[in-house]
């Protein structure tokens, strides 16, 4: 989703950044800024256990609210990548896994989201502490994890085939299969969220996973992957190999024992696994970049409508891929909604992720720092009203003011382009035609929204939006059984749902010839 493993890093991280401890731990005791404490497992997850690297490399993790490091974490390499390869190949081929009872494997998943549950403040603080984001939207994170993982183990056992009548004389028959060793590349912005909505569809299936994490948030998925045995889960079924993209996420899309890469990521790092992913003819989904539109009318309630433009673009720091970061507003309402869409970001809290009133923390790297606020000056020169905002809070970790533009242009960059991050454009509208016209104009079609309280104005204007999910009066609003999924630009395939499950199962047709 809500994107992106930009393959980018919590500083201008480059390979020699990497240290090299011969006898780092396998686990670091920390302490979180609200108090609590824990284990924080540092190696890889290869076959139900934290492993060394083979190289015994390691990379710094920073606390992108102070700047500060929290941990090591072990770095994969393309000998860790065949490790865990053949762990997931093992596990695949003995049975232990795709050929039990379907129902088992949602009993497991179920009793992983279990686990999740009962630890689920730790591991949201852990989310806040790695990403920036603030505690309150982890929280809602972990809590759209648990759902998730319990939805998935809900639709276990009714994944099936099919028989085809073609006559007496036939029995004809379909079934639905895994696909073997998935391939797994989880973004930063989102980094347990993601987690989870990659593993369940594919474990769920009777598939096994190679994971790659993002490597400026790695923090969660280790955290949680040390469930994996304790839920029944059996070794060699989830792996994670903890590395950077140009390394490990290169030998996973072009290993030849991994038959599916799924990524969450830039549109630019897709299309390039898309390619290297053909060499070997490999299943493949991508969930991209967004520019979306979010569409208010002059009938809609304007309360509600600024709340959920508010949530729409900076919730999670605006590192949303599906953040409504382009609002067109009809002209009947335009000069009252724009006076209270800036009343309203300049309230928004923003700050330390921890302090339980923030809803806006940092930004997750200095590289998307400075990137945010270089789009700001280029909205500037081209022209646009800077209407709030635009601006680092402080010196000392990665804030951003909520900004505003306006008196925009369509053909501007800052409408144009993905910034990821709290700014967001407000342009005038008068008819359904020219908005659908302005909403479509962008090589991305993640998502949309639609404020109105005429049915046949929603219903009509949703039909017409080249998106994959269009939300009507709410934005960032999911829900397991809803899938999620871009068009053009934004991706191949889908998150949640029946959907899901397609991109990690092929049919098999069966026909038998009956004699008499």
């Amino acid at each position: 989703m809500l994107a992106h493993s930009r393959i980018v890093s919590r500083k201008l991280y480059n390979l020699n950044t990497i240290r090299c401890f011969s006898h780092l731990p396998l686990s670091v005791p920390i302490k979180l800024p609200n108090g609590l404490e824990y284990e924080q497992p540092t190696g890889l997850f290869i076959n139900n256990k934290f492993v060394p690297s083979k190289q015994h490399k390691t990379f710094e993790v920073i606390n992108p609210s102070t700047e500060e490091e929290i941990c090591h974490v072990y770095e994969g390499r393309e000998d860790d990548v065949e490790t865990a390869v053949q762990a997931a190949s093992n596990a695949f081929e003995n049975g232990s896994w795709a050929t039990i009872d379907p129902f088992i494997r949602g009993q497991c998943l179920h009793k992983l989201a279990d686990l999740i549950e009962k630890d689920k403040e730790i591991v949201a603080s852990i989310e806040s502490l790695d990403n920036g984001k603030s505690i309150q939207n982890a929280r809602g994170d972990v809590q759209l994890v648990i759902n998730y993982l319990k939805s998935t183990a809900g639709i276990a056992d009714k994944i099936d085939g099919q028989l085809i009548n073609s006559g007496s004389n036939y029995f004809n028959y379909t079934k639905r299969e895994p696909l073997g060793v998935c391939g797994q590349i989880i973004p930063w912005n989102f980094p347990l969220l993601m987690w989870a909505w990659k593993i369940a569809p594919a474990l769920v299936t009777g598939n096994t996973v190679v994971m790659k994490t993002a490597e400026a948030t790695p923090l969660s998925a280790l955290y949680v992957s040390q469930f994996i045995p304790k839920a029944g889960i059996p070794p060699g079924v989830f792996n994670i190999v903890s590395g950077f993209g140009k390394i490990v996420g290169e030998a996973i899309t072009t290993h030849p024992n991994i038959k599916k890469v799924a990524f969450t990521g830039s549109t630019k790092t897709g299309i390039h696994i898309y390619r290297s992913a053909a060499t070997t003819l490999k299943k493949v989904t991508l969930e991209l970049g967004g520019k979306s539109p979010n569409i208010v009318f002059g009938d809609a309630n304007l309360k509600n409508a600024v709340q959920n433009i508010m949530t729409g673009i900076y919730f999670n720091s605006g590192e949303v891929c599906c953040a409504g970061s382009r609002v067109y507003v009809q002209d009947t309402v335009y000069d009252q909604l724009i006076e209270e869409i800036r009343a309203a970001a300049e309230n928004v809290k923003v700050g330390d992720p921890f302090n339980e009133n923030t809803f806006q923390g940092a930004q997750t790297s200095q590289m998307q720092l400075t990137k945010i606020l270089e789009y700001v000056d280029i909205g500037k020169k081209e022209g646009a009203t800077l209407v709030t905002g635009g601006e680092r809070i402080g010196n000392k970790g990665y804030f951003v003011r909520p900004t505003i533009f306006s008196d925009v242009r369509e053909d501007m960059r800052i409408v144009k382009e993905e910034i990821f991050g709290p700014v967001v454009t407000i342009s005038k509208f008068s008819t359904i035609d020219e908005v659908v016209k302005m909403a479509n104009d962008s090589e991305y079609g993640l998502a949309a929204g639609i404020h109105t309280s005429n049915i046949n104005t929603a219903v009509k204007v949703a039909d017409r939006l080249k998106a994959g999910t269009v939300w009507i009066n709410t934005y960032n609003d999911f829900h397991p059984c809803v899938p999620f999924g871009g068009f053009n630009a934004s991706g191949l395939g889908r998150e949640m749902s029946m959907e899901a499950l397609n991109g990690y199962l092929q049919v098999k047709g069966v026909r038998a010839k009956l004699y008499d």
